[in-house]
């Protein structure tokens, strides 16, 4: 399990979201619908309590706390900015 920022995606969080240097960017799962793929990845800036799987992209940290490393089933995910929307991809 693994999570990967490409450096489209960090200038995007630099430049649309205004992520600096030092400051931590939590992964979480959320409920979106009751359809097909009812739940979804989210983003906020935030600050780790029980982070299972991390990475640094120069000087950001990007995390996923325990309690929702359970969507990843074992996949590795690949944080990208595809425009200016960011989005996920699993391997």
């Amino acid at each position: 399990m693994e999570l990967t920022v490409t450096p489209s995606a960090l200038s995007c969080f630099k430049g649309e979201w205004g992520i600096a240097a030092g400051e931590t960017v939590r992964v979480f799962v959320r409920y979106v619908s009751g359809g097909e793929l009812p739940f979804a990845f989210g983003i906020t800036r935030d600050t780790p309590i029980d982070a299972a799987v991390t990475t640094v992209a120069d000087q950001v940290t990007f995390y996923m706390e325990s309690k929702d490393v359970w969507f990843l089933e074992g996949r590795s995910l690949r944080i990208d900015c595809l425009g200016e929307d960011i989005v996920f991809q699993f391997s």
